[in-house]
């Protein structure tokens, strides 16, 4: 196998490795006049490898199988979705070039590592045996928020951060600001009252931490020079920042303790975020909508920003109120075109509700009670629990008069004509990791009230979707306001985005470990949208298929004990205690219920694709089919093919992760994952059954170009 150091090699090095490796693939690239003679010489030299493993070997058919894949898109033209450009796929192409002296300079030496690997496993197949016992070693490495010695930080950290606070407050010009100091305080008398605010939401967002100067004030001078360079450059380019001193007290900003790389990179950017700041495309194609258009995925929408759809039976509504805000900018957010169009911002003034959202949210809620498919609404940003207690109260009492009255119209309708009517409610809230203190009394008791009523009226799945990154932002006030929500009868689910800090191995396994231990459990892991602002985070597909197939299979619930898993999780509290008690007896080191998945632009969430070439940078061309497992809209029937070109090689991947400190062996296997096949979902999130037959008629849909 290629060793560490040999992710640095040239083109002309890694030639003499295929030439000591592997001389026959060098005579047969020599001896061929063109590429068309040298693809029909690899395929016959690949297709023989499978005659000579015959059955003996899944692997090695597995591998020639794929390489034949690479053989067979050679040459051809693709559409990539997400960019919506044509490009065509020459990996086979380059391969005979360097193979034969005649590759151009800009092609990657990492094409070629990922094709050394391939022809190495073809000749020396490897079957891959997960290890119970060394997952949890890998496990340990990562402390979370709750352990002693992290506790012991964040009160320094607090201590430290505390102090400044007192100078901020003591500096700043704010009559109007409820956070002031008597002119007769003493110094003592400031801190008591800066510690008894510390434990209020409001406070923290008041005081956030706006500029680069500010954040390296309050992280102890510890930035570095380089670093505050590219958040100088980035505040001048307009960009964002927004940190609360919570969320601060997370970092370690120490050389000694945690590592807190994972929380690091969602409050620093990186410069390729920076460099593309005022250029970022939307993603999510669905999202960009048009006045009387239909969006990418076919669905007529009201109002483009405040309702976003891609499947039949979900919506996602983003109310005009704070709740277009976030308790933190993070560095990958999905949404971040919509910050650099001002569209979500940190205006808390500006955002609070006008006069006429009280109108619009009546029209909003019409769209949904009209609509004969839509049964899930899932009120997010921003974030929805930004949004004031007043203005939260109003926005579920709107959903649950909605609900009503879809239920009363369907009493006039006859059987297999009746419209979906609302069986889901959904906070989307990064809150419980960025600002858990927003978790008051009076918020939990309309969280309550809310179910209370809309139970009685046949919806019957209350969630939280929440988003912890790390296991260190499960904290103390984490776990009390977790508590506090699970025991208003609201479920928690949790959201991963599957960065390169947090792809490290056992640092995702951890992070279930600990959110079930306080009664969270897991619904996705996303692979990291976007384009090049994305770069610096993104880790390659590979590695999910990696980490899904060597590390959460050790949480893998059984077949006959998922029910349950359903009936603890929506019944019995208190769900953490539960929750370790099942996974003990079931000798589990947690519960994989969530899916590791990309989203695809107007299509949807799936991790089924196969490799089917690799770019001049090596990045892997992904051919993806779509979840078979759920309704889509009819429109991936017009989309044909979908590829995704990835952000980034498996080897600059690795050499990543070199750099964070990780034993590159560790992950020698990834080469391995070529191709996946979408999880299926955990049961409560599948919808209930109804009682009755509802229509097969989709409503506000339109196909271009029918």
């Amino acid at each position: 196998m290629i060793k560490r150091k040999e992710l640095t090699y040239d083109n002309s090095y890694l030639l003499k490795v295929f030439n000591r490796d592997f001389p026959q693939l060098v005579t047969m690239a020599e001896e061929s006049q063109n590429i068309k003679l040298f693809r029909e010489a690899l395929r016959s030299f690949v297709s023989s490898r499978i005659e000579i493993n015959g059955g003996g070997s899944n692997m090695g058919n597995a591998v020639a199988k794929r390489i034949l894949l690479l053989i067979e898109y050679d040459g051809s033209p693709i559409d990539e979705l997400s960019t919506g450009e044509e490009l065509s796929v020459q990996t086979i192409t380059y391969f005979w070039q360097l193979l034969t002296g005649k590759l151009a300079d800009e092609v990657s030496p990492d094409l070629f590592i990922d094709l050394y690997h391939q022809f190495k496993l073809l000749e020396y197949p490897e079957s891959i045996e997960p290890d119970r016992s060394l997952v949890k070693r890998q496990m340990n490495r990562w402390p979370t928020g709750l352990d002693e010695e992290v506790v012991a930080i964040r009160e320094a950290n607090k201590d430290r951060i505390i102090k400044r606070l007192i100078r901020k407050i003591e500096r700043r010009n704010a009559p109007s600001s409820r956070y002031q100091f008597s002119p007769e305080m003493t110094y003592e008398e400031k801190y008591n009252q800066v510690q008894e605010w510390w434990n209020t939401a409001r406070f923290h967002l008041a005081l956030a931490i706006k500029s680069p100067t500010e954040l390296n004030y309050f992280l102890g001078e510890s930035l570095s020079e380089e670093m505050m360079q590219l958040l100088a450059r980035a505040r001048k380019k307009g960009m964002p920042f927004f940190v609360t001193p919570y969320y601060l007290s997370l970092l370690n900003p120490g050389t000694e303790g945690y590592d807190d790389n994972t929380i690091r990179s969602y409050v620093l950017y990186s410069d390729e975020l920076v460099d593309t700041y005022g250029h970022i495309k939307a993603w999510e194609k669905e999202d960009i909508v048009k006045t009387g258009k239909p969006n990418a995925a076919g669905w007529l929408l009201p109002e483009g920003h405040n309702i976003h759809r891609r499947y039949p039976e979900v919506a996602i509504l983003i109310p005009d109120s704070m709740g277009r805000a976030c308790g933190g900018l993070c560095a990958s957010c999905q949404r971040m075109y919509d910050f650099q169009s001002e569209r979500l911002n940190f205006d808390f003034e500006a955002l609070k509700p006008k006069e006429t959202w009280d109108k619009k949210l009546r029209r909003l809620m019409h769209y949904f009670e009209e609509d004969a498919q839509l049964r899930d609404i899932l009120i997010t940003g921003g974030d929805a629990l930004m949004s004031q207690n007043a203005t939260l109260r109003k926005i579920l009492e709107a959903v649950y008069k909605m609900a009503v009255r879809k239920r009363k119209a369907n009493e006039e309708r006859p059987e297999g004509k009746k419209y979906a009517e609302l069986q889901r409610v959904r906070l989307g809230s990064r809150l419980l990791a960025y600002l858990p203190l927003r978790i008051t009394d009076e918020l939990v008791g309309i969280l309550k009230e809310f179910k209370e009523k809309a139970s009685a009226i046949g919806v019957s799945q209350f969630i939280i979707q929440t988003h912890f990154q790390s296991p260190l932002e499960v904290t103390p006030e984490a776990q009390r306001a977790i508590k506090a929500i699970l025991d208003a009868g609201w479920v928690i689910t949790n959201q991963l985005v599957y960065t390169v800090a947090a792809s490290r191995r056992g640092h995702t396994a951890k992070l279930r470990q600990t959110l079930n231990s306080v009664g969270v459990i897991c619904y996705y892991t996303f692979s990291v949208k976007g384009f090049n602002e994305n770069y610096a985070v993104f880790t390659p597909n590979s590695r999910s298929l990696q980490e899904q197939y060597e590390e959460k299979i050790f949480g893998l619930v059984p077949e006959d004990k998922l029910a349950e898993l359903d009936d603890i999780v929506t019944n019995k509290r208190p769900l953490g205690r539960k929750l370790y008690n099942f996974l003990r007896e079931n000798h589990l080191l947690f519960a994989a219920t969530d899916r590791s998945v990309l989203n695809l632009p107007a299509i949807g969430k799936s991790m089924t694709f196969k490799t089917v070439g690799l770019t001049a940078e090596g990045k892997r061309i992904l051919k993806f089919d779509h979840d078979t497992g759920r309704r889509h809209s009819p429109i991936i029937n017009k989309m044909g093919e979908v590829y995704i070109v990835e952000n980034k090689s498996v080897a600059a991947y690795l050499r990543q992760l070199e750099e964070m400190g990780e034993d590159v062996k560790e992950y020698r296997s990834i080469w391995n994952y070529c191709e996946g096949v979408t999880e299926p979902r955990f049961s409560l999130y599948e919808y209930p059954d109804y009682p009755f037959a509802i229509t097969e008629k989709m409503t506000n849909l339109e196909l271009e170009n029918e």
